[in-house]
C-alpha cells in the first residue's frame, strides 16, 4: 500500500523527546488538588481522559520484571502493565489472584520512562488507594484478578489516578465511565491467546453504538434505561457515534495480525498480555505488534512483520476455557 511506517515514540508525544509527560502532569495536578483540599472534579475527569488519549494508537504490554519492561519500552510500547504473573499463568495456577506487590511495581516504575499501569481487584478500594500512593500512572480495575466485590465497582471519581476498565458491550462501558473510568478496553478472554472474544466484544459494542446513533432524540431516554446507564452518556454516544473515552482492544491478542484486526474493527489501541512473553522471541514479536498496530492498513508491511517471529504462545481454544474471566464485573 505504500503507507509510511509509523514508529515510536508515540506521535502524541512529539516534542517531548519520547519521555513520559504523564507522571509530571499527574504529580503537578495531584499536588495542587491536595493543597486545595479537593477530590475529583469535572476538570480532573477531563484531564484523566486526555491522559488516556495520549496512549491512542499504541500498544500496552503486560510485564512481570524490570527486564521485560525494558524490552517492551525498546519495542515501542506506549505503556506497560506491571503484574506478578501474566494472565496465562494466573489462569493456569488458579486460586485467588490479588494486586501485585508494590515493591515489584516500583522496580518496574524505576526501570522505564513510559507510563506504568497496575491491576486491582474489582471493587477493592484499598488496593486502588495503595497504587495511587505509589504514584502509579493508571489503575486497571480488572476481571483478570479475583473480584473483591461481586456487586459494586470502585467509585473511580474519588481518585486522582486515571482508571482503565473492561467491557463486553456498550452498557458495561458506559456504566464504568459513569463511575469515573478514563479508558475502556474489551475484556476478551485473557491468557488464552484466542482473539475471538475480543472480536465479539468489539463488534457488539460497535453494533450497539450504531443502533443508538440511529434513534430519534426522544428515544434515547428509553435506550438509556434499557442499557442501565445515565442519560447524558447515552446522549453523548447518540450525538457523537463513539464512547466519550478511548476504547482499546484486549484479550487474546498474540500476533501482528490479531492487533491489525482489532484496529480494523475500531479499536484505538491494543493491550497485549501473555502473547508477548509466552512466545519464542518476545522482543521481535513485541516490536512487530507495535508496528502492526500503527500500520494496520498496510497489508504488505503486515506480511513482513509476521515472518520469522518464533513460536507463538500455545493458547487455549474458546471451548476449552473453564473459567470465563470476562463474565466478572458486569
Amino acid at each position: 500500500m505504500g503507507a509510511e511506517v509509523a514508529d515510536w515514540p508515540h506521535p502524541n508525544w512529539t516534542g517531548l523527546g519520547g519521555a513520559n509527560p504523564i507522571r509530571s502532569i499527574m504529580k503537578r495536578d495531584t499536588k495542587q488538588r491536595r493543597n486545595e483540599g479537593k477530590l475529583m472534579t469535572q476538570n480532573r475527569a477531563e484531564l484523566n481522559r486526555n491522559l488516556a488519549q495520549m496512549l491512542k494508537g499504541g500498544v500496552i504490554m503486560d510485564v512481570t520484571t524490570p527486564e521485560q519492561a525494558k524490552i517492551a519500552q525498546d519495542a515501542g510500547a506506549c505503556a506497560v502493565m506491571a503484574l506478578e504473573r501474566i494472565p496465562a499463568d494466573i489462569r493456569a495456577a488458579g486460586g485467588v489472584s490479588r494486586m501485585s506487590d508494590p515493591a515489584m511495581i516500583k522496580g518496574i516504575q524505576e526501570a522505564v520512562s513510559i507510563p506504568v499501569m497496575a491491576k486491582v481487584r474489582i471493587g477493592h478500594i484499598a488496593e486502588a488507594r495503595i497504587l495511587q500512593a505509589i504514584e502509579i500512572d493508571y489503575i486497571d480495575e480488572s476481571e483478570v484478578l479475583s473480584p473483591a466485590d461481586d456487586v459494586y465497582h470502585i467509585d473511580k471519581n474519588q481518585f486522582d489516578v486515571p482508571f482503565v476498565c473492561g467491557a463486553k458491550n456498550l452498557g458495561e462501558a458506559l456504566r464504568r465511565i459513569a463511575e469515573g473510568a478514563a479508558m475502556i478496553r474489551t475484556k476478551g478472554e485473557p491468557g488464552t491467546g484466542d482473539v475471538i472474544q475480543a472480536v465479539r466484544h468489539m463488534r457488539t459494542m460497535n453494533k450497539q453504538i450504531r443502533e443508538l446513533v440511529g434513534l430519534r432524540d426522544d428515544e434515547v431516554y428509553e435506550a438509556a434505561k434499557q442499557l442501565a446507564v445515565p442519560y447524558d452518556l447515552a446522549k453523548y454516544v447518540h450525538d457523537n457515534g463513539r464512547l466519550p473515552v478511548v476504547n482499546f482492544a484486549a484479550g487474546g491478542v498474540a500476533t501482528p495480525a490479531d492487533a491489525a484486526l482489532m484496529m480494523e474493527l475500531g479499536a484505538e489501541g491494543v493491550f497485549v498480555g501473555s502473547g508477548i512473553f509466552k512466545s519464542g522471541d518476545p522482543a521481535k514479536r513485541a516490536a512487530a505488534i507495535v508496528k502492526a498496530t500503527a500500520n494496520w492498513q498496510d497489508a504488505d508491511l503486515l506480511a513482513k512483520l509476521s515472518e520469522n517471529l518464533g513460536e507463538a504462545m500455545v493458547g487455549i481454544n474458546e471451548d476449552e476455557i473453564q473459567t470465563i474471566m470476562a463474565a466478572r464485573g458486569e
